[in-house]
């Protein structure tokens, strides 16, 4: 991992001549992130992020941090006990430097010793699953980081709407796996990552997989074609 997205988070925090990241996945053309965008505050959060703050209680971990936005806001405005967990080296550099007490540069599924009350995946938390063929071990991983009465909250979008309709409205779908795997890449100052597969998850795939784990799901709030989804054990 040539860590693309966590150095344009670290040109941008020290201000060294930051450019927009590139994204593209195995569906869509080229689009701008810009990096800015990594550092909102809660103000510029959508909707679904501050309903999951908003719900987010006890000792908390961000899975997926990034720049530290989300664990920010949750450690200094809420008074919440957060670590910030993910798996860009520089990533976690700018958290530290941004002031989050605990952040941690790990894998989710190598990360143990802990427990929590809310677990958070937000920004298509889903995302990290991969595959469908590997959100059982994503899901069981995660359920030995919960407190018994602690909470999941993740958030995905359905990408139906991306495909083409013909005209008695059924969706042209290619075949060979489910449409939500993408293979997803990373452009910046004029390098590539390699292709990582990235997972959408419509809400009632994701609910087959969590019951099917030992989990309680309820779906929270529904923005368009995203969702935030709360999962507790059975």
């Amino acid at each position: 991992m040539k860590d693309l997205m966590g150095r344009a988070i670290w040109d941008y925090y020290h201000n060294e001549n930051p450019e927009d990241l590139q994204t593209e996945t195995s569906i869509s053309e080229l689009d701008e992130l810009p990096v800015e965008y990594l550092f909102r505050d809660f103000d510029e959060m959508n909707d679904i992020e501050q309903k999951a703050l908003e719900l987010s209680k006890g000792k908390v971990l961000d899975i997926g941090a990034g720049a530290g936005s989300h664990a920010l806001y949750l450690q200094n405005e809420r008074g919440l006990d957060v670590l910030a967990l993910d798996i860009s080296p520089k990533s976690i550099e700018v958290c530290k430097l941004r002031g989050i007490k605990k952040a941690v540069c790990e894998n989710m599924l190598d990360f143990s010793g802990e427990t929590f009350d809310t677990i958070l995946l937000l920004m298509n938390g889903t995302g990290i699953f991969e595959s469908l063929n590997k959100i059982d071990i994503y899901l069981q991983k995660l359920g030995t980081l919960l407190n018994e009465e602690g909470q999941i909250l993740i958030d995905s979008t359905d990408i139906l709407y991306m495909f083409d309709r013909d005209k008695d409205g059924g969706v042209y779908i290619p075949a060979g796996g489910y449409y939500g795997e993408l293979d997803y890449v990373v452009h910046y100052k004029g390098e590539s990552e390699e292709p990582i597969t990235w997972l959408y998850l419509d809400f009632n795939t994701l609910k087959n997989a969590a019951e099917n784990n030992g989990f309680k799901i309820e779906k929270v709030m529904k923005d368009e074609d995203s969702y935030l989804a709360k999962l507790i054990k059975k």
